[in-house]
């Protein structure tokens, strides 16, 4: 599969990463807010390390986690799409959706509006079984977002981060998933009664 560069939403575009994404990434990752529920905050080079990582999950996968930007006004607030995670555990191989935005992008529905687009990806052009996605127990806000995209818990699922210690807070993670099936029963089930923009379906271009 040849690589997606950009999906759009109505108000978002997710777009492969650019040279000036680098900055205002970092400051995101150092913001002890938004990496409350991660293991610890990034640097700038470990920043630049992990971008340079996703841009090669592309180019193998032809999917990965976008740059997010709001088409409004260009700004770059994150990133949201398809990930697929390095650790072993009962759920793996797997792909997962994911997203990481800055404070002044929270609250407004970004990360769902964004993940829905991903998954849509996921499920109508990548061709995937299942999505799934997970955080640490206490990740209210991360969790409301995975309910929110029609996904669910099972609490046998539940399971200890192998890449974290023992000891550690944040071990203890809820795994969530979705099925292409059920992605296919949708339109009954999660937009009676209203309307939600759908996601334009992938532009395989790179500026």
């Amino acid at each position: 599969m040849s690589a997606a560069n950009e999906l759009t939403t109505a108000r978002l575009l997710l777009r492969r990463w650019r040279e000036a994404d680098h900055e205002p990434f970092a400051a995101l990752n150092a913001d002890p807010l938004v990496m409350e529920h991660f293991p610890a905050r990034l640097s700038r080079s470990e920043t630049d390390d992990l971008i340079a990582g996703i841009e090669a999950g592309f180019d193998r996968h032809g999917y990965g986690l976008w740059a997010l930007e709001l088409r409004a006004t260009g700004e770059f607030v994150g990133f949201t799409g398809l990930n697929r995670p390095s650790f072993e555990a009962h759920f793996t191989p797997a792909v997962e959706v994911g997203w990481r935005l800055a404070r002044s992008a929270w609250g407004q529905g970004y990360a769902t509006e964004a993940g829905r687009a991903s998954l849509a990806f996921g499920f109508e052009v990548a061709g995937l079984e299942e999505i799934v996605s997970f955080t640490s127990v206490a990740n209210a806000r991360s969790r409301a977002v995975m309910e929110r995209l029609g996904m669910t818990r099972d609490p046998g699922d539940d399971f200890d981060h192998p890449g974290l210690a023992e000891a550690d807070h944040l071990r203890r993670h809820v795994l969530y998933r979705r099925s292409v099936r059920d992605w296919a029963r949708r339109p009954t089930r999660e937009t009676a009664g209203r309307r939600r923009p759908r996601p334009e379906l992938p532009v395989r271009r790179r500026d």
